[in-house]
């Protein structure tokens, strides 16, 4: 079941047409996504973006013109409101460390199953950013150090968890969803996702990422 009911608006930008192309078969068949544009260089990335906003942006990093990095920097500044999923043959922690800090809300590899890449979607639409192994190995530590000193959570009071939350906590840095976090600690999906917005609530979190990069600052998950 899609995690929003909306038709979700995607572009691609990619110097690769044959990638584009199988992306673009892969994401077609799902009713809740649309293909609006597509883009072949950083230039025309942003050229486009300001005639057609899409909801999601599926963006190389290496294109011609302006690169990912410089081209995340630009669309921060004026579209900070669209989902950015980074999809790329690097896997370095500097480069996912760079990415995610300067505005991505998911990194993954051009080796992502298309099934994952369609949840990364839709949890970027509803939780603002999809946290994967890679991206958990490579950039919990960096964000805490660099962010650590400017985002303080509105509640200063030390937040303790029960024991059925810490789990749930825990689960959501394993890279679980809500279904699978049902199934291991039996507990409903609606139960689960009530319980993680209590928990969002209590630190002041306005995402997920917010409260998982809680939960690794005060050493509550790994």
């Amino acid at each position: 079941m899609s995690k929003t009911s909306q038709v979700v608006h995607v572009a691609l930008a990619d110097d690769h047409k044959i990638f584009r192309d199988g992306i673009k078969m892969a994401l077609g068949y799902k009713k809740d996504l649309k293909i609006v544009w597509e883009a072949d260089n950083g230039k025309e990335l942003l050229h486009k973006i300001t005639i057609k906003k899409p909801d999601v942006l599926l963006m190389d990093i290496r294109m011609p013109e302006i690169d990912g990095i410089n081209a995340i920097e630009l669309l921060r500044k004026e579209h900070s409101d669209v989902k950015i999923i980074v999809l790329s043959m690097y896997d370095d922690q500097q480069t996912i460390t760079k990415m995610m800090s300067n505005g991505a809300n998911a990194y993954l590899s051009k080796t992502t199953d298309p099934d994952e890449i369609y949840d990364a979607i839709l949890t970027c639409m509803s939780d603002d950013f999809y946290f994967n192994q890679l991206v958990n190995q490579a950039v919990i530590g960096g964000l805490i150090n660099k962010r650590g000193t400017k985002r303080n959570f509105p509640n200063k009071v030390p937040v303790t968890f029960n024991e059925k939350e810490l789990r749930i906590l825990q689960l959501i840095g394993d890279d679980m969803n809500t279904e699978e976090i049902s199934k291991e600690i039996f507990l409903s999906p609606r139960t689960i996702e009530s319980i993680r917005q209590k928990m969002k609530d209590k630190v002041g979190a306005k995402t997920i990422g917010g409260l998982i990069m809680y939960g690794v600052r005060n050493k509550m998950i790994e």
